[in-house]
């Protein structure tokens, strides 16, 4: 049975990186999959060719990677990006410092018009703490109960293991010098609590086709651009294994197993 899943992200390049080869696992097997995105990332790191229309670049990518997920509409709402710095508030009228309901509003209307099934956003965390992506979470959950959608997981990793690749990268002297294990003590979800481990390795050319659309996102020497880079310069046989799984937890239910399958409990019903 087809099922409508609409993916609500933050910035553009988050749906990749996240949920790039359930998307488009989802679409190979027949299912509508509409991607939703909060900003533009009209904040986000970018080298000087990119700067002066980071926005428009962004979009233009956006609909690439969509492209290559197999993504039947792509959907932008047009909040401002909240940007991420560890010593100031964002903006007034950025996406993160919204009121709930106003950021929900569109996205709960989506909801009802797509009659979707299904809707992922992040963890409580925001995966590594962006406010927008917390925002995310909490606009995510607050629009599914208005449109009563059935089904609500959050895109996350499995802390154990991203710690663990974190501790092997801090091995390695200047190739993400800014990041380390101990910041990551709280971020994604604990291995006990996730519901859901999908297999995409077999979706991870996909996958890495729609990262290599964010051309603009690995162009800088920021951390998180070269965290991109860093993904791409892998052979492919190592790109499928480290990023061959997705992981999920389902919100209302127990973590008694992990599914492969995203839309069991909608199956069981």
């Amino acid at each position: 049975m087809p099922y409508t899943l609409v993916s609500f992200h933050a910035h553009p390049d988050d749906e990749a990186l996240l949920t790039g080869g359930t998307l488009a696992r989802a679409a190979a097997e027949g299912h509508r999959v509409v991607l939703a995105v909060a900003t533009d990332g009209e904040a986000g790191a970018a080298s000087t060719q990119y700067r002066s229309n980071l926005a428009a670049h962004r979009r233009d990518e956006l609909d690439r990677s969509a492209d290559a997920l197999g993504c039947a509409r792509v959907v932008r709402f047009g909040f401002r990006d909240s940007g991420w710095s560890r010593t100031s508030a964002p903006a007034p009228g950025a996406f993160s410092a919204l009121p709930v309901m106003e950021a929900a509003a569109p996205l709960a209307e989506l909801l009802v018009e797509e009659k979707a099934d299904a809707l992922t956003i992040y963890d409580p965390a925001g995966g590594y703490g962006h406010p927008d992506h917390k925002q995310v979470h909490t606009v995510g959950i607050y629009a599914a109960r208005l449109a009563a959608t059935p089904l609500v997981l959050e895109a996350t990793i499995d802390r154990t293991m991203i710690r663990r690749l974190i501790r092997l990268v801090e091995a390695l002297p200047g190739v993400l010098p800014a990041i380390h294990a101990a910041d990551f003590a709280d971020a994604y979800t604990a291995r006990e609590h996730l519901t859901h481990r999908v297999d995409v390795r077999a979706y991870a050319d996909a996958k890495r086709r729609a990262l290599e659309a964010h051309a603009s996102q690995a162009s800088s020497e920021s951390d998180s651009a070269r965290t991109l880079a860093l993904l791409l310069k892998l052979p492919p046989w190592l790109f499928r294994r480290f990023l061959g799984h997705e992981w999920f937890v389902e919100r209302g239910r127990s973590p008694h197993r992990l599914d492969d399958d995203l839309f069991a409990s909608l199956r069981q019903r």
